[in-house]
């Protein structure tokens, strides 16, 4: 394999899904064991997995999770959570769990960019800030269940809450004051950051280089072969900087210049050793992976390495929509092969599957038992564990 910074590594799209699936973890069955361990070493090998709020069928936290975690409970992720505080919620591109021994990465935007995330903490004064947190000193963790506000005040979007103190916590959990120490469904549990870490104070924040060259060995121990947007997905002000630092590696010989079948002008990277061995495709392995999967968040990669093009379509009118409402990617070995819109009757227990639209032009009959026996195991995840 050619070393060289100034000749691309000529990389064809098979190879490139192939490690981008390894680098995933979606190409072994049960990669990172089972009980909470795995949970901890699939958020850490990962970086993040995203939270979401719909919940039309498994919310995707514990989809992601279960992909690639067989034997995963939910219990799994509250122990790592709540209990060995391995894992913590942030912000990384969205709302996601995070590694805790990553704390220090995020240290910075508590303190210096929080305001960013929302429009509306405007509104929340210093005064009616300290009294929040001045009663979980005193009072301990507590949901927004457990506040009375004396009055609410106009509701200004579907997210928004008619609480004052939804916005003082939120606006605290920014500021890396309060942390997410449990999680009933979408119900949150605040808690002093470092009461519970067990810290006297946060952790000193990591310095800005310090945290460029996290965000880019967290994409390429996740993504295998990566680009700039692919690194700084949901930071493009990142940019600058992190095309210096990807342009250092690679005069050093840390990085080797890709050139992806079909997409040659987009630029991509990865280190030497990734490129030494591509796995062949786990021929037998299927998964039907959430919207907010990693593999799947990122349309343009995906489109690129996969060929296909996924659509979400919730916020579509039903008249327009192709797939469905939720439809859901099915990974078969190294290829999408069909899209499941699918939702869960809770009442009936039982999964249900509104459509189904083939991707593969051929040998659907025998995929369709597989693709069955995979909905199944799903299905069984969602409504007995």
């Amino acid at each position: 394999m050619p070393r060289s910074a100034s000749a691309p590594y000529p990389l064809g799209r098979p190879q490139a899904r192939r490690l981008w699936l390894r680098a995933q973890r979606l190409d072994s069955r049960a990669p990172f064991g089972e009980g909470p361990e795995a949970t901890r070493a699939a958020v850490e090998h990962l970086g993040y997995v995203q939270i979401d709020t719909i919940h039309v069928i498994e919310r995707c936290h514990h989809h992601i999770l279960h992909s690639r975690i067989p034997a995963y409970q939910r219990a799994d992720l509250r122990r790592a959570q709540s209990v060995d505080r391995s894992v913590f919620e942030y912000w990384t591109h969205a709302l996601a769990y995070v590694p805790t021994r990553d704390f220090r990465f995020f240290v910075g935007a508590m303190k210096r960019d929080w305001h960013r995330r929302s429009t509306w903490f405007g509104t929340v004064t210093l005064p009616y800030l300290r009294r929040v947190l001045g009663r979980i000193e005193r009072e301990g963790a507590l949901t927004i269940r457990d506040i009375d506000d004396e009055a609410l005040v106009e509701k200004r979007g579907l997210w928004s809450s008619r609480k004052p103190s939804k916005r003082a916590l939120e606006m605290a959990f920014y500021r890396g004051e309060v942390t997410i120490s449990q999680r009933s469904g979408m119900l949150k549990t605040y808690e002093l950051t470092r009461r519970h870490f067990g810290w006297e104070r946060l952790p000193k924040a990591a310095p800005d280089k310090e945290v460029l060259g996290y965000l880019l060995d967290r994409a390429l121990r996740s993504q295998g072969v990566v680009s700039l947007e692919s690194v700084c997905h949901g930071d493009p002000a990142r940019k600058p900087a992190m095309q210096r630092l990807i342009e250092a590696r690679t005069r050093l010989g840390e990085l080797v210049p890709v050139a992806l079948e079909g997409a040659e002008t987009w630029k991509h990277w990865a280190e030497p050793a990734t490129l030494e061995h591509v796995p062949e495709p786990a021929s037998e392995l299927v998964h039907v992976l959430s919207p907010f999967d990693p593999l799947i968040l990122q349309r343009r990669r995906l489109h690129a390495f996969f060929g296909y093009q996924h659509v979400f379509e919730a916020y579509l009118p039903k008249e327009k929509r192709q797939f469905g409402y939720f439809a859901l990617p099915v990974l078969v070995g190294d290829a999408v092969l069909a899209l499941l819109d699918l939702k869960t009757d809770r009442e009936r227990r039982k999964l249900l599957v509104q459509k189904w639209t083939w991707l593969a032009k051929s040998g659907r009959r025998p995929l369709e038992g597989r693709i069955e026996e995979a909905l199944h195991r799903f299905e069984e995840f969602q409504l007995g564990s």
